[in-house]
């Protein structure tokens, strides 16, 4: 049964947390990324990584707390044709990432066009090998955090209310309101991409499918990007500021 520390601890992170990232840390991320972008993207994955593990230690505390089955939370292994399945779809995902990085590899023309589709998000996207570290554990942390509060907590936390399907429906708005640094765009991107991740978790009857699904899409869209923006960068690292002095 769903408890008020429960909705308090929802409105923490489908709420709260995301007003503060909007309204507080991406003005204050803009502004350190007109003088040191590499510094500011670095920060931006060690925060996302700070912030994200114990928002998910505290769900998980409170869980425990109330000694209920992880069962019904989501985190039962798929069986059947439900793990052949949620293989077949990580391997396609898998090799779509491989056909496009192979492309990247050996286009110049390929990396133009997905500079170009890159736009304004190259802010937060990896320009070099060291931005690949970092953004290789935000990856990580994004596919089972996300994962664990918006398909996980959100939806149980409404679900006797509204029935899984109508708690996963209203778990989107906020899952991808909380992306709106990327534009308005972007947060109908994202959009479209939890609600595939949804689907997943509903049909698999499992959270670990769309983690994995989650963490490999946000790694491979990490890894085409580097190679896009790596082009013609010696140290990768140049601040506007920087390049300004050297003129």
């Amino acid at each position: 049964m769903t408890t008020l520390p429960d909705f308090l601890y929802v409105a923490l992170f489908a709420v709260a947390f995301p007003l503060w990232d909007y309204l507080v840390f991406w003005p204050a991320f803009r502004r350190q990324s007109q003088f040191d972008p590499a510094r500011a993207r670095r920060r931006l994955w060690k925060l996302a990584m700070g912030y994200a593990w114990p928002l998910v230690a505290v769900g998980a505390a409170l869980w425990v707390a109330n000694d209920r089955s992880w069962t019904s939370f989501g985190f039962s292994v798929p069986v059947g044709w439900r793990l052949w399945t949620s293989i077949a779809l990580f391997v396609l995902l898998a090799a779509y990432f491989a056909y496009t990085v192979a492309a990247l590899v050996q286009s110049s023309d390929a990396r133009e066009s997905a500079r170009q589709q890159i736009g304004t998000l190259a802010a937060v996207v990896p320009h070099t090998r060291k931005d690949m570290y970092w953004f290789g554990g935000a990856s990580l942390t994004a596919g089972f955090c996300e994962e664990f509060l918006y398909r996980g907590y959100f939806v149980w936390a409404f679900t006797a209310w509204l029935g899984w399907w109508g708690a996963a429906a209203l778990s989107l708005p906020f899952f991808a309101i909380g992306h709106l640094y990327q534009g308005w765009n972007g947060v109908l991107r994202t959009g479209i991409v939890g609600a595939l991740f949804t689907l997943v978790v509903g049909i698999f009857d499992s959270l670990w499918p769309a983690i994995a699904l989650h963490a490999l899409n946000d790694l491979g869209s990490g890894v085409m990007a580097w190679l896009a923006l790596r082009e013609g960068q010696a140290t990768g690292d140049v601040s506007p500021a920087a390049a300004g002095r050297g003129r």
